[in-house]
């Protein structure tokens, strides 16, 4: 009876890319666990900024932890893709990617393991979402209030789905969940770093680079991400994965015939 009770509330996959470890991802598994049957597939350790990478040169081993919890030595895409292929029961009715450790905004989403989960859950014709809380480093992360709103946008996306190539971008500020002030749907903004390449040098005089850090840069629009966020609202962002300039393409022809 309980088996069926769980058939009929949905699957869902719970995944991140801060590991198996991470007091985001079990945050949010509680949370799904209240509408769905949920299973934890997630990297063994922290995987952030690895983009939608694939591993293709060596094997990938598979840990189950607990009943339902299993751990993958490999990219947020991979437990996504091994997940679907060999550990479900069943083709799930969604996927949730997070709750990250930092914010997903603007360009970031590129570089983002957290955001390319729900990416690899789209390519595959599963609704999928990701979540992230916003951090400054000075407060410790308010994950009740990104639970509560990563669980509307689950039953949401479970009882309407969403469109061809599209998952939602959920961004959370980092307040109680009283200070919240809502939701907005937002755009993708546009962020760069500068300075983020910092070189040193060992004690041997051999030369190193180390990415990470620098001044962001901001497209700060009324209707962007970032705003959003700023104010206090939570931002939803609907993500499509067809990246065609459509404009360019008549662009490309007529330039293209005065070769």
């Amino acid at each position: 009876m309980i088996e069926l009770l769980l058939m009929n509330k949905g699957l869902v996959l719970v995944t991140n890319d801060d590991g198996i470890h991470s007091p985001g991802l079990m945050a949010l598994a509680r949370s799904v666990r209240e509408i769905a049957d949920a299973y934890v597939i997630a990297p063994d350790r922290e995987r952030s900024a690895v983009g939608h990478a694939l591993t293709m040169h060596r094997p990938l081993r598979v840990e189950n932890l607990r009943e339902q919890v299993y751990s993958v030595n490999g990219t947020p895409t991979d437990c996504v893709a091994v997940g679907l292929a060999k550990i479900l029961p069943q083709k799930p009715s969604l996927i949730v990617s997070g709750i990250n450790r930092g914010a997903n905004l603007g360009d970031d989403i590129t570089y983002s393991g957290t955001v390319s989960a729900a990416i690899e859950g789209t390519i595959f014709g599963v609704p999928s979402i990701a979540v992230s809380i916003m951090l400054d480093g000075t407060q410790p992360p308010h994950y009740e209030a990104a639970q509560h709103y990563c669980l509307l946008a689950a039953r949401f996306v479970l009882k309407n789905s969403l469109p061809y190539d599209t998952l939602l971008n959920v961004n959370v500020p980092n307040l109680p969940l009283r200070e919240i002030k809502g939701v907005k749907f937002t755009r993708q903004s546009k962020r760069i770093y500068d300075g983020s390449v910092h070189e040193t040098a060992s004690p041997w005089g051999e030369i190193f680079y180390w990415i990470g850090g620098g001044k962001p840069y901001w497209e700060h629009g009324e209707d962007t991400d970032i705003n959003a966020v700023m104010e206090g609202y939570v931002s939803i962002t609907p993500i499509h994965l067809d990246l065609t300039n459509n404009k360019a393409i008549g662009w490309l022809r007529d330039k293209w015939n005065g070769i």
